[in-house]
């Protein structure tokens, strides 16, 4: 069957920022008829050819970056091949300081519905660091402007767990970003990824992260107060009020088909991964030349999926369901604060199975999710092997 989620990888920014090691294309001018033309190339190679889309999510790099004639543009090429179908949620990515006035009514024009603002802070001592391009007073400008356009759906992305030597205040980061009444927050702990300009500033002995125990204590604090103002913490990184989840993503976390095209975009077909080639140059050229754009693939074992199976339940507060088998070590979890149990209903038919139970974790669990998902899958894939419980303080989510 056609895939009914769709990804499009738009890879330019004005700069990289300080934590990034995403295929960016850094661009003074943003090569928008290139890249469109490279697009239409990339979906002639069939990936949606015949499908129904319900979401489409221009990420990067920063879409917003295309402006509103080069998003129309690319939803139109889209739409060469694909149905975008009515009530799809289609996203696009955006930097405060691409937002106006004239960019959100095209955008509403082309169907774009649904807006993910990369706010990260509120401090413009972090932004600078971050080697962000807007400052604070823009994201709320931002905000005013996309709902005055007639976009309610708006999330923002917050980065925490910053070096100490910053003075990055969370707490007022999370209320300014309450104050401006997103329907979504997407909150990142920051970690060091090679070849990002922080990792450079680690090898020469700067402190680029913040430590664990503030880690937690930002990520709880994130919790307790967005649960308090309504929102539902559906998903380890996100929240959303009641009904404004992201659907594409969700999909991902569901194990959905889903197809990808731009430079380095994942496609997944329910059996096998696929990507593109990272490079933005190398695909533009590999599409003028009628090459192939695939960088890598891989064939999803059994195995495999078992522990995708665990790990993208246990992120997520639909939860995980276990069997008999699973429960001792599920029981081990909510002793230790890391999980909740939901017990399978009452069976009246002795000759039924028992009853499946479904395990989700709490925010605390949820600190430990690397770790937990990795014992669980290797529990299930070896019932013999000895009882181990892993207790890190933490991993980066």
């Amino acid at each position: 069957m056609p895939p009914s989620h769709l990804y499009v990888h738009v890879p330019f920014c004005a700069r990289r920022c300080s934590y990034c090691d995403f295929s960016i294309a850094v661009r003074s001018t943003t090569p928008i008829d290139e890249y469109v033309k490279a697009l239409r190339s990339d979906l002639a190679q069939g990936s949606v050819d015949g499908a129904t889309l319900t979401t489409v999510y221009l990420g990067g790099g920063t879409p917003s970056r295309l402006g509103g004639p080069g998003v129309a543009s690319v939803l139109a090429a889209i739409r060469e091949r694909a149905t975008i179908a009515e009530g799809a949620e289609v996203t696009i990515e955006a930097n405060p300081d691409d937002v106006n006035d004239i960019a959100v009514a095209q955008w509403l024009a082309a169907g774009v519905n649904r807006i993910s603002l990369g706010a990260q802070s509120f401090d413009d001592t972090v932004l600078q660091w971050m080697h962000r391009t807007h400052d604070a007073s823009q994201i709320a400008r931002a905000v005013k402007a996309i709902r005055r356009g007639g976009i309610d759906n708006i999330s923002l992305d917050l980065i925490f767990a910053l070096p100490a030597h910053l003075n990055r205040d969370w707490k007022n980061d999370v209320q300014q970003a309450l104050v401006l009444e997103p329907a979504h927050v997407s909150l990142y702990g920051l970690t060091v990824e090679a070849h990002t300009p922080i990792a450079r500033w680690a090898d020469r002995g700067a402190v680029v992260e913040g430590s664990e125990d503030q880690y937690e204590q930002e990520f709880l604090y994130a919790n307790e107060a967005m649960s308090a103002a309504g929102f539902d913490h559906y998903e380890v990184s996100n929240f959303s009020l009641p009904g404004k989840s992201s659907r594409h993503n969700s999909a991902y976390w569901t194990g959905a088909s889903y197809a990808g095209v731009g430079p380095s975009a994942h496609s997944f077909d329910g059996a096998a991964r696929r990507w593109n080639v990272p490079a933005y140059a190398e695909w533009v050229r590999r599409l003028s030349n009628s090459e192939p754009t695939l960088g890598g693939e891989e064939v999803l074992t059994d195995e495999n999926r078992d522990a995708e199976e665990v790990y993208l339940g246990l992120r997520t507060r639909r939860g995980l369901e276990i069997d008999e088998a699973d429960l001792s070590v599920a029981e081990l979890w909510r002793s230790a604060g890391w999980a909740e149990i939901e017990s399978g209903a009452s069976v009246t038919a002795s000759r039924l199975p028992p009853p499946a139970s479904c395990v989700r974790l709490t925010p605390t669990g949820w600190l430990r999710l690397d770790s937990l998902a990795a014992d669980l899958a290797a529990r299930r894939s070896n019932r013999t092997s000895p009882a181990l419980i892993a207790t890190p303080s933490h991993c980066y989510i």
